[in-house]
Order: C-alpha cells, then structure tokens, then sequence
C-alpha cells in the first residue's frame, strides 16, 4: 500500500466516508455494457446455479439452474446465456473503422467500438474464467452433443478473461476494482472485496457513516452477497429446500411448475441488490472524467476484440488449455510491458496518481524560473535546437545531474539534468536541456518550450513506446522447455459419467 493511500484510508475512517484517490476515471465506460452477476452452488466446482444479465438496469434476464449437478440442465443454462451474450457482442461487429499504419503508408481496419462485460468482483471474473474453460472445447454433434453455440461463448469468455489479466483493459470489468481503483475506504482490501459494503463507504446514505453502513450491508438479510458464491445460511435453510422440492417434483407438472416458481423467486431476490448496486457503481464512474490516455487503451481493446472476432469468423480453433513455453514467455512479456505503460499512463493522467511518485522521489512539481528558447547547440556536426530552462522547486530531488526527465505536460519532450544547485529555504534549482517535440528547425515554435511563470511537474516515468522483445518461434522451443509443442486436441472428449470437475 502507498503511503498516500494509506493516508486516504486513515482519513476515511477519520470522515466516515471513502477519500478519492483519483481525480480522472482510469477505465473506460461503455455506453452499453453487459451487466452480468452469476451465483455458483456452494461446494460445487464453479457449478452455475444461476445468473441475472443485462445492457440495461430494466433489462435484466434471470437465467437458474434447479440443479447444477445435471449436465443438461448446466449445458442448457450455457445455451440460454450465449443467445445473450453472443447477440450483444455481434452488435458490435457491424461497422469498421481505418486506421493508418506504416507511418500514415497504408491502412487497418478494426471495429469502431468494442464490447465490455462487468461483473461484481474478481471472484465472478474467476466464475467466468472457468465457465469459458468448460465450454468451449464441447461438440455440437456425437456423443453428448451441447448447443453450436456453447462452445462459441465459451471461447469468448474466454477471451474476456484473458483480457481481464492485461493491465489496463477494459473489456472485462469488476466493480470492486473500479472502484477501489478510484476511492479508499477505511476497511481492508479484504473487506472492499464486498461490493454493498465498498458501495456504503464511498455512497453512503444521508445521515449514515460509512463504517456503518457497511456493516450493514454485510447482514446478508438486508444485502445478499454479491456472488458468485451465497450465503451458508440461505443455503441450508432456504435454497436446498427449494431445490428438494423441485426434485421431489419430477412428474407431476403442475407441482414441478411452482417449485421452479419458487426457486426462481428465491435466487431473484438474492441477485436483484446486487445488480441495483452493479448499476449504481456504473453511475458513480461515469461521473468522473475519463482520462486522457484511457481512449487510448480502449483502442488495444478493439484491436484485440477485432483479431479475436476475425479469428472465430475464419474458423479458427479455440484457445489452448494451456500454452507453450514460447506462447507463455510471450504472453508474460506482453503484460509486463503494458503494466509498465499503464502505470505511467495514470501518473500521467492524474496529479493524485503523480503523487505517489513525488514521494518516492520519482517525480517534482516546480515553477519555471528562467528559459531560454533560442539557445542552439553548435558542437557537434551541425547545429541543433537545445533550449533550457531553469526550474525552481521546493521538494526533494532524488535524480543525478545527466539524467532524462519528462514532463506530462510535453510528453514527446526529454529533458536532461544540466545542473542541481540547492538554494536557501529548502529551494533547488534544477536546470533542464530540452530536446524533443520541437520541429526540426533551428527555432522552437509557440509553446514548445516552457514559459517563465509555467509550473510543471518532471519526472523519469517514461511514456514512450517500448520494443517487444525477441523469441523463438513455437517450432523451435528448445529441449530445455519441453521442445515443440504437441497439436491440441480440437475438443474435450465427453462421457456419460464425467463429473463437476471438468467446470474447474
């Protein structure tokens, strides 16, 4: 935890209500994302028991499973969730949009908007995860045959899953880490896991701290969890009661009839807050401002949204149950780049997120003292255009002289460390070269260079485009991890007495 989070949760607790940590949303909102809460049956291998769906807050479908043990009645609940999930995301795929590549040479064509899926927590991203796992490798025909369109959706969830785990996508959302991402509560990490009680600190009701209102919402009686996973208590005294009555049920119509009824009554009332609160959460986000470079990182969404529709379009087959030695140094390569750029990202976007790196040492705010904007350096082979300016600061300056710093305000812009001379009353004078983000010619045009009065904050995050790194390719892994991969199977072999486990 950062110091200054930590100083937000202490002043939560202090003001009984959550403190932003954000001054701009880090996420992009879709106008119309897909509201998904499943519920799993507890001490079941992410058996579904039963799911409330929706792009609207009046459009919520109830889909429930009277028994999650029963592979026809799981594969029909599958059935029953891609005719509406796989219609929201075709809705996407209608119109395409060029995008210049090659240095404006030639051109690519991705979709113009991409589809987002937001559920309560990371457990339901979890939830989904596994959900994607155990379907999308089944057979339309032979033995056991599922739907055509369970295997499909389950290599879009998967898809989403896997977009979940890249650092800043937006595509597959939970609520909780939205939030947090933006407000500090005064409970654990642990505790703000719990969407009604996160919701009680950062929205509490009038009149009503936010420590009590979410004890609150911990009662299951007044709030329900959020999924997937229920109560213990509704469980046993409520749930398995319904569902023995429906078993209990089998052959007499009429009496099977309200048995579902009432199941349904029942696994309604549990989901129905928590998908007010999904709601609500979306309202809360939305009012902040989106950052500047969110709209970027929604552009990686759709390129990945447009790959992976054009990939099922061709026939391609699904994705691996797990990848190679290549696929996988690939892969974390990827992540590890894009958490690096979206942390910079947010420092840039947000003075609060900057914060957190002034403290560190990282970054400093101060104001532009003296500057020279013609200054042309003519020691090398030819003259080139090298300004600098002086900048005042108050805070400590952790960099050494020679160093290249960058400023949010110019990010195409380096400026190098020239000189560190420390004044009277805890004041540094820092001197800066500038190169970078000013034309080719000898004179810098209006606001390139930094005026005399501008404050500004300089620091060695850097937002500039990082090189992919060099690997094998599948065909030449080497012996020490595992030679080439094996062809995969294109399907899971079903059988008649396959268990719970093939959800895991």
């Amino acid at each position: 935890m950062s110091t200054l989070r930590a100083l937000a949760k202490a002043q939560a607790v202090a003001a009984g209500v959550a403190q932003p940590v954000a001054t701009v949303r880090h996420l992009h909102l879709s106008d119309r994302p897909l509201v998904v809460v499943p519920l799993a049956m507890a001490g079941e291998a992410n058996a579904p028991l039963a799911a409330m769906v929706g792009a609207a807050p009046e459009e919520a479908r109830l889909l429930i499973v009277p028994q999650p043990r029963n592979r026809d009645q799981r594969f029909a609940f599958a059935a029953e969730l891609a005719a509406i999930v796989l219609p929201y995301l075709e809705s996407f795929g209608g119109v395409s949009e060029a995008v210049p590549i090659d240095r404006g040479r030639d051109v690519r064509y991705r979709h113009v908007d991409a589809p987002q899926l937001l559920v309560p927590n990371p457990a339901g991203v979890g939830f989904l995860r596994l959900f994607g796992r155990a379907t999308r490798f089944r057979r339309p025909d032979g033995d056991y045959p599922v739907h055509p369109s369970v295997p499909l959706l389950g290599r879009w969830l998967t898809f989403f899953a896997e977009r979940a785990e890249h650092p800043g996508s937006s595509a597959l959302v939970a609520m909780t880490e939205a939030l947090t991402l933006h407000w500090a509560t005064g409970q654990s990490a642990v505790e703000d896991l719990h969407l009604p009680a996160l919701l009680g600190w950062i929205d509490p009701p009038p009149g009503c701290t936010g420590a009590a209102a979410a004890a609150r919402a911990e009662d299951p009686q007044h709030c329900p969890p959020a999924g997937p996973a229920t109560d213990p208590d509704f469980d046993n005294r409520r749930l398995a009661p319904a569902m023995a009555a429906y078993a209990e049920a089998d052959g007499d119509p009429v009496a099977r009839a309200g048995a579902y009824a009432e199941l349904e009554r029942l696994l309604r009332d549990q989901l129905a807050p928590t998908w007010a609160l999904m709601w609500r959460g979306v309202g809360l986000l939305r009012a902040l401002p989106p950052g500047v470079r969110v709209a970027g990182r929604w552009d990686g969404d759709k390129d990945a949204f447009t790959g992976h529709a054009e990939h099922v379009d061709a026939g391609g087959g699904p994705q691996p149950r797990r990848d190679g030695a290549v696929a996988a140094a690939v892969r974390l390569h990827r992540l590890e780049r894009a958490m690096t750029s979206y942390a910079v990202q947010r420092a840039y976007d947000d003075p609060l997120v900057m914060a957190e790196h002034r403290l560190t040492g990282e970054a400093f705010v101060g104001e532009v003292t003296l500057a020279d904007p013609k200054r042309v350096d003519d020691s090398g082979k030819r003259p080139v255009l090298r300004p600098r300016v002086q900048v005042v600061t108050t805070e400590p300056v952790a960099v050494p002289v020679g160093a290249t710093l960058y400023s949010p305000a110019r990010p195409g812009q380096k400026a190098k460390v020239v000189f560190l001379t420390p004044g009277g009353d805890g004041k540094t004078e820092v001197v800066l070269e500038l190169s970078g983000g000013m034309g080719r010619g000898l004179t810098a045009p209006p606001g390139t260079v930094p005026e005399v009065g501008e404050r500004l904050c300089f620091t060695t995050l850097s937002d500039a485009y990082l090189p992919a790194g060099n690997f094998p390719a599948p065909e030449e892994t080497p012996w020490t991890h595992g030679g080439p991969p094996a062809a995969m199977p294109e399907a899971l072999p079903v059988t008649e007495s396959a268990s719970v486990e093939e959800w895991s």
